[in-house]
């Protein structure tokens, strides 16, 4: 493939990441509504939006089906019979790969780590209904050794399995969000920041990337559930670059075109617990958009819009839109 120069019109890195093969799972495009009522509350400033990733029906929805649609339309190429991915026991990530296996007639076999629960709810349950195989390790950190050897071990046995990262967040999964940009500004004028949850990368990676491709100004706001800003950040660049040159431009030079903010200031007491500010948002979402989103994750994400609005960071006359990234199964956890 050919190099484009980053001086010219990015319009063939746009028809390229079109062409790429993806499974119709999101049926785009989601709808984006306005948060007058969440403004009001706020008293006032920039105009809300939300894009609703959490309303795509396959799976329970969420940003995940962006992403594994193409990485499942690449393992289906590759003839492969056997899903294999990690996350944690209520992985949306999980939930929305074994959903895909077992539409396209797959096995799964989940990698969570966590014990066993005694009885599965949400995420857990739905991947339990779904015929997935769920294997039990000790850490995040055992994930990846974990994954290597489930998939020696089903080679061996004559599968052919399909490892998937985490989150699916590699340079061919964010192509999902370079494209939702562009399903973005049909929509409506690009806002002047995003926000969003981030943790693996992908999502972020994604949006910085459509956004710098398609030539627009926006800031993305990345709101860590977990890991420094800096370790999330690292991890963003890399899978920006891994795009650019998945699509024939220089990445080094395309991951340096706009900011990767992370703002890690809403993990609280980590992973996978609320905070005063998440419970604050899930109530004021609820209460007057009727909008859910669970208290461990997007939560923190719109946590961290309320107080970018209350502390003057998206100023009145400008426009943020909050990407819902989904997960509300977990609120049944």
């Amino acid at each position: 493939m050919s190099t484009i120069s980053l001086s010219s019109d990015f319009s063939l890195a746009l028809t390229r990441a079109a062409a790429i093969p993806s499974l119709d799972l999101a049926r785009s495009p989601t709808i984006i509504e306005e948060m007058s009522r969440l403004r009001t509350a706020l008293g006032g400033g920039p105009r809300l939006f939300v894009k609703r990733d959490d309303s795509i029906p396959f799976g329970f929805g969420g940003n995940k089906v962006r992403k594994l649609q193409i990485v499942g339309a690449e393992a289906l190429a590759a003839g492969a019979d056997t899903l294999v991915t990690v996350g944690g026991i209520q992985s949306n990530h999980a939930r929305v790969t074994a959903a895909m296996a077992a539409r396209l007639g797959m096995r799964c076999v989940l990698i969570a780590n966590g014990v066993a629960p005694r009885r599965p709810t949400a995420n857990a349950l739905l991947d339990h209904l779904l015929g997935a195989e769920v294997e039990y390790i000790n850490s995040r950190d055992d994930r990846a050794p974990a994954m290597h050897a489930v998939v020696e071990r089903l080679r061996r046995a004559g599968r052919v399995p399909w490892p998937i990262p985490l989150g699916a967040s590699t340079p061919l999964g964010a192509i999902g969000f370079v494209r939702a940009i562009g399903e973005m500004l049909e929509q409506m004028p690009a806002p002047d920041v995003i926000v969003h949850a981030t943790s693996s990368g992908g999502t972020q990676a994604g949006l910085i990337a459509g956004c710098a491709l398609h030539r627009i100004t926006t800031r993305v706001v990345g709101v860590s559930a977990d890991d420094p800003a800096a370790a999330v950040g690292a991890q963003v660049r890399e899978i920006v670059a891994g795009i650019g040159t998945l699509l024939g431009i220089d990445g080094g030079a395309l991951a340096s075109m706009r900011p990767i903010i992370v703002d890690d200031g809403h993990v609280g007491e980590g992973y996978g617990l609320s905070s005063p500010a998440s419970l604050e948002a899930q109530n004021l979402a609820a209460r007057t958009e009727a909008l859910f989103v669970e208290h461990t994750y997007t939560a923190k994400a719109l946590g961290a819009l309320i107080a970018m609005v209350r502390d003057g960071r998206i100023r009145e006359g400008e426009t943020a839109l909050f990407w819902h990234t989904g997960g509300q199964t977990t609120l049944f956890a």
